[in-house]
Parts: C-alpha cells; sequence; structure tokens
C-alpha cells in the first residue's frame, strides 16, 4: 500500500477506533472505502417516470366515472341522451431546479485509497444521495415550507387531501388500514396494484400487531422477514415519510402508477477544476416535479403514531 494511504488511514484512525473492535485495519483491507448504508427511494421506483422535454407541460387524463353500458334494442341506435362521455382532465408538470455541488481538494483525490475506481464510487454513491433526496422531496415537498428544498414543490403527502382518514393517535393497525381502504371510492377500491405507504416505525408497529397474534400468522411475522399485507395489500416502508413534532406520521393508500415523477432531460453531472484553488467540482442538476394524476385514487390516514 503507498505510503500516502497509510498517512490517510492514520488521519482516520479515531473514528475508526470508536468502531472497530478489532484495532486498526490492516493493510490488505483498506484498498476499497466502506459504503455505509443510505435510504434507497422506494416509492419512486414504482412510480410513473414520464420524461420532460420543457419545463412546464400538460398531462392528459381521461376515465369513465359512471356505467357506459345501456339497454339497448335490435337495430336501433342509443339516444343522446345515453351516450357515454369519459370524464377528461389535465394536471400539469412544472419542473423544479435541484443541485448538488461536491468540492474535492487535489490532496484528497491523491490520497484516497481506490485510486483508478475512486471516479466510479464517487458516482455510485452520489446517484444514490440524489436519488434518496429526490424522494425526500416528492413526499415532503410543501410550497408553504421554511425548507428551501422542499418549499420548490408540492409533494406527494401534501396533494394527498381528498380522501382523509384520522387515526387519532393510534399506532398503525388493521383498523387503520381497513377504514382506509373503505374510504377509498368504489371505482379505486379493486385496483389490483394499490399499496399502504408509511414510514418505518408504523409498519413494525403494524407487523408487530400481526405478530401479536396466537396463531400461525403471528409466528410467521416473528420469524420471517416476508412482505406484510394487509387484505392482500401491500404495505411497504419508505423511509422519507415524516415524523412531527408529536410523534405523528401519515400513511397514503393509492396506486403507485397514479403518481407522476416529470423529470426534464436527463440528471446532469458536469466536472470542472479550480487551477488556483486546487480544486475538483462535481455539480449535478436536476429538474423535477411530481404530480397525483387523480386526488381521487388516494386515501391519507393522519395523526398516526409514526415513532
Amino acid at each position: 500500500m503507498p505510503s500516502e494511504n497509510r498517512t490517510l488511514l492514520r488521519k482516520a484512525e479515531l473514528v475508526i477506533n470508536d468502531f472497530a473492535t478489532g484495532g486498526i485495519l490492516q493493510p490488505d483491507q483498506a484498498d476499497r472505502f466502506i459504503r455505509l448504508a443510505i435510504k434507497e427511494p422506494v416509492l419512486l421506483k414504482l412510480v410513473t417516470v414520464t420524461p420532460m422535454k420543457s419545463f412546464k407541460e400538460e398531462r392528459d387524463k381521461m376515465r369513465f366515472a359512471s356505467r357506459v353500458l345501456r339497454a339497448g334494442n335490435e337495430a336501433t341506435p342509443l339516444p343522446s341522451a345515453a351516450w357515454a362521455k369519459p370524464a377528461l382532465g389535465l394536471f400539469t408538470l412544472d419542473a423544479q431546479l435541484f443541485k448538488a455541488e461536491v468540492r474535492l481538494s487535489d490532496e484528497v483525490l491523491e490520497d484516497q485509497i481506490e485510486r483508478g475506481v475512486f471516479r466510479e464510487t464517487l458516482m455510485q454513491e452520489l446517484s444514490r444521495a440524489v436519488g434518496r433526496d429526490m424522494e425526500f422531496v416528492a413526499v415532503q415537498g410543501d410550497t408553504t415550507s421554511l425548507d428551501p428544498v422542499l418549499a420548490k414543490l408540492d409533494g406527494i403527502l401534501k396533494q394527498a387531501n381528498v380522501n382523509l382518514v384520522n387515526a387519532s393517535g393510534s399506532k398503525l393497525n388493521k383498523t387503520v388500514l381497513r377504514d382506509m381502504l373503505r374510504t377509498m371510492p368504489d371505482e379505486f377500491a379493486e385496483d389490483a396494484n394499490l399499496g399502504y405507504f408509511t414510514n418505518r416505525q408504523a409498519r413494525i408497529d403494524y407487523r408487530d400487531s400481526l405478530a401479536d397474534r396466537a396463531t400461525g400468522l403471528g409466528d410467521l411475522m416473528i420469524q420471517t422477514a416476508g412482505a406484510t399485507k394487509y387484505s392482500d395489500i401491500p404495505v411497504y416502508s419508505v423511509p422519507e415519510f415524516p415524523v412531527d413534532l408529536s410523534n405523528y406520521t401519515q400513511a397514503i393508500l393509492a396506486n403507485p402508477k397514479n403518481i407522476y415523477l416529470g423529470v426534464l432531460r436527463k440528471i446532469r453531472i458536469k466536472v470542472d477544476e479550480d487551477i488556483s484553488s486546487g480544486v475538483v467540482i462535481i455539480v449535478v442538476t436536476v429538474r423535477f416535479d411530481v404530480k397525483l394524476a387523480e386526488a381521487n385514487a388516494v386515501v391519507k390516514a393522519y395523526n398516526l403514531l409514526g415513532a
């Protein structure tokens, strides 16, 4: 191992000793960075991603909200009053600009332990972090927020404001999930792609409530890490679902394909160098927006214990 790499490890020795019970790392173990786990996007992997060619674009939506079949008679057309009419509508995607900037000194680049594969590692970790933060904004965005990042757009929790269930401070349990399903309008309730989405602690509470049952299912919940469901509908844990100062969170019931993530072109990564200060600059630029195509097809539970 090059001597400068050993120097780098010695600089980090205090931190390493705080976590590594086996003492300092051996030389043959120190050729790659330790990649600490970060929150991975859950919801954004399931939503409808739609490319945008301009900053603001409209998307058409259509559904037949009422019955289309009428009683018919042979060789007789239906009267105009019986004609079926689709409900047509539009929603607008307005891509907002977000940036990330990373600066690395020449000394860091010279001393880093991965040498030839460092660029690949950096870009992979940076892209994962960007995906995590995009989900953070897509879920929690609120144009009234004091956080300038969240204030760029309204996220899905802000937009889900039609079908509401007050959990009254309870933990996530089958009663709350049942009430959410009952609140879903009939025309959307049988959608095979419905899912419940909430934060990790709330999902643990629901899974725990199943484990408390003195049945085979209760034993299974304790022993396995399989899918958690209610009425055949999966319950997902989304890391970016927030908890407020009262330890309350929220949950939504929706088909994730009803959530549209509009991304303007592709995520751009530019690299430049400040020669005088000896710094490499990496700038990531992304423009995106998130919209519920049909707000009536989403149910939100609030005042749900989430911590």
